[in-house]
């Protein structure tokens, strides 16, 4: 390990702005909108033509439904020639933690008690596949590099971090919390505050046309469930850019309060429309389904957490 970090920003990849996300991603999110704690099995065919609407091909999506059934995030199930799939219970815990972590993003805190928790770390440079999955956890977690193996948060919590070294087997580290000695380099140096402004005016600039054809009611059923998971998309990545940075360390005039009410609202308001087109494809296979097709809003997906 060495003790110089990468730049601000490294290992960083800004959110995307157009629905291009890969067909086992699509999928499983369009069952956490949708099909959220359901038990019962959708048919194949109709995940695969749901897949369809995103310009994902029939051959695409089957190959995606029989990887996520080997990564155990799906179960299937047979009726007769038909094939069904429906989340495991794993995929559904990990989906719930998410959808929480997603929508509470961009809410107010309360002010922030200048602490900072810090995880040093050493993994080997031959353990590539540790090292990438740490530091995604740790992202995931509101970390970023202060050098590269030590990282810091002013949200985290101690024992959560130290729970996820755990899990992931790292040996060596460390975690504690304490305030920043003066002098030198700050830990709120480890994000670039240039590029979260520019990730949040970029989502701002892209989706306030969509915003205006919303409250102009000029969106349609099919375009309202391709538009609706590309801002979800988009949204998600945030939180790994941006571990709900406490207000005593931002500039002024930071937008991402502006950016979580346009979110919000595009999501809540397109719900109803794309909820009625999941359920027109589902009814082509299976009528009695189709009734189960629910949406939800980020106001009842927190108050359920």
């Amino acid at each position: 390990m060495t003790d110089s970090g990468p730049a601000p920003g490294a290992d960083v990849d800004l959110p995307r702005f157009q629905v291009g996300m890969p067909p086992q991603h699509l999928i499983t999110t369009l069952l956490g909108d949708y099909w959220f704690r359901r038990r019962e099995p959708l048919p194949s065919a109709a995940l695969v033509r749901l897949a369809g609407e995103f310009g994902v091909s029939p051959v695409a999506a089957r190959a995606a439904l029989s990887r996520l059934a080997r990564r155990d995030l799906l179960e299937s199930s047979k009726a007769g020639r038909r094939t069904y799939y429906r989340l495991t219970d794993r995929a559904s815990a990990v989906l719930a933690e998410g959808r929480q972590r997603i929508m509470s993003f961009g809410l107010g805190t309360g002010g922030w008690d200048g602490k900072w928790t810090v995880a040093g770390f050493s993994v080997p440079e031959e353990q590539r596949d540790l090292r990438h999955a740490l530091r995604t956890r740790l992202r995931w977690l509101g970390f970023a590099p202060l050098y590269d193996g030590l990282w810091v948060s002013p949200t985290a919590g101690g024992e959560t971090v130290a729970e996820a070294l755990r899990d992931l087997g790292v040996r060596h580290a460390t975690v504690f919390r304490g305030g920043a000695a003066p002098g030198l380099r700050a830990p709120h140096e480890a994000w670039d505050f240039a590029l979260l402004r520019r990730a949040y005016d970029d989502f701002l600039r892209h989706y306030g046309p969509l915003l205006d054809r919303v409250r102009g009611g000029a969106v349609g059923a099919s375009e309202a469930l391709v538009a609706r998971s590309g801002i979800m998309d988009t949204w998600r990545g945030f939180p790994n850019l941006d571990p709900g940075l406490p207000a005593e360390l931002l500039p002024q005039d930071w937008p991402r309060t502006a950016a979580r009410d346009l979110f919000v609202e595009v999501y809540d308001t397109l719900g109803p429309l794309a909820e009625s087109r999941v359920r027109q494809i589902v009814t082509e296979f299976d009528h009695d389904l189709a009734g189960l097709v629910r949406h939800h809003r980020t106001g009842t997906i927190l108050a359920a957490t």
